[in-house]
């Protein structure tokens, strides 16, 4: 079994936000994950979540959406290519629908004002779900892309 589809007995949870009102209701919500023991670790910006990944190896990341939508964005995008976090599902948290969403590398959304134990682990559930379905698509992809490409050219 790799990384992926074995069972998770401890919740890896990096936060990343930088509003403490904000902060303690989503730790007030891991803390209500019943079936798991959860782990957390907490960063403020893009430079605090490179030093805490040189210790932490989180299941899931969740990304409060008042760091700011460059840095939202720019955070996103750092964690999508680092080959230590690549794998993991990312889930932002919103204040609301109408802000703009970021589509690329965000495996789910929740809005925080829904946010309880059962909805948050739920939503962390279907992102590792999500991520795991986009991996082995791209592999399939990249596997068919290569079979055919040996096909087509003598």
């Amino acid at each position: 079994m790799d990384k992926l589809t074995k069972p998770l007995d401890v919740l890896k949870v990096l936060v990343v936000g930088n509003n403490p009102i904000d902060l303690s209701r989503t730790f007030e919500s891991l803390s209500k994950i019943h079936q798991h023991k959860v782990v957390t670790e907490i960063a403020f910006d893009l430079t605090s979540i490179i030093d805490r990944l040189t210790r932490f190896r989180p299941n899931y990341i969740l990304i409060d959406d008042n760091v700011g939508q460059s840095e939202l964005k720019a955070t996103v995008l750092a964690l999508a290519s680092n080959r230590k976090t690549k794998h993991v599902p990312i889930t932002v948290l919103k204040n609301s629908n109408y802000h703009e969403a970021i589509n690329s590398g965000v495996m789910n959304y929740i809005l925080k004002e829904t946010i309880t134990g059962d909805s948050l682990y739920v939503a962390l559930k279907n992102s590792l779900k999500f991520k795991k379905t986009q991996l082995y698509l791209t592999q399939a992809y990249r596997k068919r892309k290569g079979q055919l490409l040996r096909l087509v050219t003598p």
